[in-house]
């Protein structure tokens, strides 16, 4: 029972942190790892073009949509994880 507190404290204090900084830095634009890489190599040589095209580019209405994504996308991973977990833990717990 502890534990759950516990953990439930830190699942509000990570809620709190994110919108805490979505109202310290209103209209603020969340950059990737992609963007930052493109500046360091432009940096390094400004005529350097990519030789592999990839895979067609899709651009989120906006900002906040990529965010999302991303939040969803390790929601996602969470849940799985969390599943397998507490399968194993049920199954140890049951004698099996």
């Amino acid at each position: 029972m502890k534990l759950e507190y516990i953990v439930g404290f830190i699942a509000i204090l990570f809620v709190a942190q994110f919108f805490y900084g979505l109202a310290a830095n209103p209209g603020s634009e969340f950059g990737g790892a992609d963007g930052e890489a493109e500046d360091v190599i432009s940096g390094i040589n400004p005529d350097y073009e990519a030789w592999d095209p990839g895979f067609p580019k899709f651009e989120p209405p906006g900002g906040e949509t990529e965010s999302m994504l991303f939040a969803l996308q390790a929601a996602i991973g969470a849940i799985v994880i969390g599943y397998f977990f507490g399968y194993y833990r049920g199954k140890n717990r049951s004698g099996q």
